[in-house]
């Protein structure tokens, strides 16, 4: 008999364990930039973790503040710190995966924004993941499936922070919202897998399309291999700022749900997207590739192609903000 499958993937683990704890932890955190009225910023916390700040509101996608998921140590510090965080409306999970979804960093969100004052932000998360944030103090839980679309506003005389989700009929075409204090995420698919352990296998997975009236639409894909999803994503959706992956793609195997860097810079290709910021990678031991190796392909890929000055490559703690669109001539990393 073979080794289980199992036994092979707790072997892998423990050797990216040990890798992992071998080099002191590098970078420092920063404070994440003050957004004036019709300016956006990405902020680039680190892995796969943002902040958005875009028509006046703030959402975090995958935050992931933990030095540590469980013992797999980080190899280069968040970017931001929880306590200097703005006041957050929503956060983005896109799928299960502990360097998504993790359920520390989570808690000390929901924690800080009450010790504040503040209303606890709501939680955004593919179908199947809802029981694992229940129980971290979000104002509320809303899950979408593919395609599905759900409205982020304010009610009239509501605290700045405060938030209601207001579901879309999935068949409606998303919509382009006047008002600007409002938002529209719509999730889309990916290929990947949504499983937090082995067998939960019903969990969702994709990514999320945000969308107002005053800024940039933009695409954060959370993991996913190279698929014809893409171009699709770019014909419906539009997005001009593209959030795209471009690590753990080594032995070959492990691009059956992840990108390599030219492959993310095919899909932002087919996305028709205006920017791309790439993500994933260089902060946990996931693949095999040296650490240093996924952000100088794709640099080296994007020159080829005569798209390098649509790569905008953030550090941890670094932002990239722009007025009102997504023109580059309007933006700057800072």
């Amino acid at each position: 008999m073979g080794i289980p499958f199992w036994a092979i993937k707790v072997q892998q683990l423990w050797k990216l364990v040990r890798e992992s704890h071998a080099k002191p932890l590098a970078g420092k955190a920063t404070k994440p930039p003050k957004v004036r009225s019709g300016e956006t910023a990405i902020t680039f916390i680190g892995h796969s973790s943002f902040l958005i700040q875009t028509a006046g509101r703030a959402l975090l996608i995958d935050p992931v503040f933990a030095t540590r998921l469980i013992v797999l140590r980080r190899q280069r510090r968040a970017g931001l710190r929880v306590r200097d965080l703005p006041p957050i409306d929503a956060v983005l999970l896109t799928h299960a995966h502990m360097d998504h979804l993790n359920r520390p960093s989570l808690r000390a969100i929901t924690r800080e924004m009450r010790r504040r004052g503040l209303a606890a932000p709501v939680a955004i998360v593919p179908q199947g993941v809802e029981d694992l944030v229940a129980d971290l103090g979000f104002a509320g839980v809303v899950s979408l499936e593919w395609w599905q679309t759900t409205e982020l506003e304010s009610p009239p005389h509501a605290e700045p922070n405060s938030a209601r989700l207001v579901p879309i009929d999935p068949g409606e075409p998303p919509r382009r919202l006047m008002e600007q204090e409002s938002l529209t995420i719509t999730a889309t698919p990916a290929r990947h897998w949504g499983a937090r352990m082995f067998k939960d296998t019903h969990r969702g997975f994709g990514g999320y399309v945000i969308e107002s009236a005053n800024g940039p639409t933009i695409y954060h894909s959370g993991d996913s291999a190279y698929f014809g999803g893409f171009a699709e994503i770019g014909r419906r959706l539009n997005p001009e700022i593209a959030l795209l992956p471009i690590g753990a793609y080594f032995p070959d195997g492990y691009r059956a749900v992840h990108t390599s860097p030219e492959e993310a810079l095919q899909a932002f290709r087919d996305l028709k997207a205006d920017v791309m910021i790439p993500m994933h990678y260089g902060t946990f031991r996931l693949g095999r590739e040296p650490m240093d190796e996924p952000l100088p392909r794709l640099l080296q890929a994007a020159e080829r192609t005569a798209v390098g000055d649509q790569v905008v490559a953030l550090g941890e703690g670094e932002s990239w903000r722009v007025e009102g669109s997504s023109d580059r001539r309007m933006a700057a990393a800072e």
